[in-house]
């Protein structure tokens, strides 16, 4: 077996921490800066016999994708051909299991743990990222106490959706899993999550499980029938919350927002600094080539190189080496310029879209709705590839990632349907508009 003392130079391999099927967890050293980090060594051949690889695809896009104070941050993927290297945030802690091991915690303590968890767990759902595995298994503790959730393997994003809007992969813990998951009949991520998180908050309180018997299909009918009793110790309010979470209907489970609302839960509570990567920086970017005043009269060049890369199928680890990842919506067209930028503007005023600003073949699109995180305003830039051949980039400058991307599969894709040869995967058609072709992707 191949034995790993440093990582492309980079980063120096130390002890190991942990090891499962697939994988090895070591503790290393950013070389450079000293830096203390977790390094998972995954065996290519093995995830490959075993058909794990979009798994792996998955578990990479997610945590790139969730960006969070308490979450465990993925720092770097590398590869070579038979290893794959997560190079991810050192969590010292240990696992928040190895606390509860020992009993029930503090009730301002295990508040604590659940407002943190409830904070990222809302925000991977507002990335369209259903966990599917929560347990305090999968829970670590930094050096100052705070929760930081990891293992997203089991993950699920929106494209995993199927023709009913429902995941149906059975996964997750059987302790943990909810209800409508092992009815078999299509369950929403979100709301299992919430599931999850009402049976890991029961444990702190109490100091063990909600749901246990000897015999697995004996516990799996009263997670069926959300059948569980409190012990004396968890208080009244405690009680009251938990007893909203855990009900077996999923449409009448309460949601994160009412969580959130919840005296008991609101108390001492602090929302977080999120960070969300790339998109302070679009912004900035946008409004600093606004600002400059000059005059252009054709579109920007768009590097044949990046066109060649972003049309190209299959998974390549290299896109997950840049550290400006180009994110949106993407398309080709023989149309001109101009002829483009009028046909988005007149999808937009169709989509309830206010067109904020045209310059230098760049629109800002600015949503009338209110949605989670405010409204949706949206950017559309013309880049110019070859002669007669044109890319434009969609990208979101602000408002909620889940309402942007159902923006584009929803809203984009159909009234843009006239112009657009091919998406990506989709089958070739003709264009409807005399002399103009198109060619699209979404990434």
């Amino acid at each position: 077996m191949e034995e790993y003392h440093t990582v492309f130079g980079k980063y120096e391999m130390g002890k190991l921490l942990g090891k499962g099927t697939f994988a090895k967890v070591y503790y290393g050293k950013q070389i450079n800066t000293g830096e203390s980090v977790a390094i998972k060594v995954i065996s290519k051949e093995q995830v490959k016999k075993e058909g794990m690889m979009e798994q792996i695809k998955r578990e990479i896009s997610v945590m790139r994708l969730v960006r969070h104070p308490n979450i465990v941050e993925l720092k770097e993927v590398m590869a070579t051909k038979t290893k794959i290297f997560f190079v991810m945030e050192y969590v010292r802690g240990g696992e928040l299991f190895a606390k509860v091991s020992k009993g029930k915690l503090r009730e301002d303590q295990a508040r604590k743990y659940f407002q943190q968890l409830i904070s990222a767990v809302d925000y991977c759902h507002s990335r369209g990222v259903s966990h599917r595995d929560l347990k305090p298994e999968n829970l670590l503790l930094d050096d100052n106490g705070n929760l930081k959730i990891s293992d997203f393997g089991l993950s699920a994003l929106p494209e995993q959706l199927r023709y009913d809007g429902l995941l149906h992969t059975q996964c997750g813990t059987p302790a943990y899993v909810a209800p409508e998951i092992l009815r078999k009949k299509g369950y929403d991520g979100s709301q299992a999550d919430i599931w999850s998180c009402g049976v890991i908050l029961y444990v702190l309180l109490a100091g063990f499980l909600p749901f246990q018997h000897e015999n697995l299909m004996t516990m799996y009918n009263k997670v069926l029938r959300a059948e569980f009793q409190f012990p004396p110790w968890i208080s009244t309010d405690a009680r009251r919350l938990i007893s909203k979470i855990l009900v077996a209907d999923p449409s009448k489970r309460t949601t994160i927002p009412a969580i959130t609302r919840v005296p008991w839960f609101r108390k001492g509570f602090s929302l977080p600094a999120t960070c969300q990567e790339g998109e302070d920086s679009k912004e900035e970017a946008v409004v600093t080539e606004e600002a400059s005043g000059n005059k252009v009269s054709s579109p920007k060049f768009f590097n044949a190189f990046e066109f060649i890369s972003s049309m190209s199928s299959g998974f390549d680890l290299s896109g997950l080496f840049e550290s400006k990842k180009k994110k949106g919506t993407l398309f080709t067209s023989k149309c001109s310029a101009a002829a483009i930028v009028a046909k988005i503007q007149t999808a937009a005023k169709g989509l309830s879209f206010k067109v904020a600003e045209v310059k230098d073949f760049k629109i800002r699109l600015q949503g009338t709705a209110e949605g989670r995180k405010g409204r949706l305003a949206v950017t559309a830039e013309v880049f110019e590839v070859a002669p007669e051949v044109s890319v434009v980039e969609f990208a979101k400058s602000s408002g909620d990632t889940l309402e942007y991307a159902k923006f584009c599969e929803e809203d984009v894709r159909p009234a843009l349907k006239d112009i657009v040869w091919t998406w990506q995967g989709d089958a070739t058609c003709t264009a409807n508009v005399p002399g103009c072709q198109t060619q699209a992707i979404i990434i």
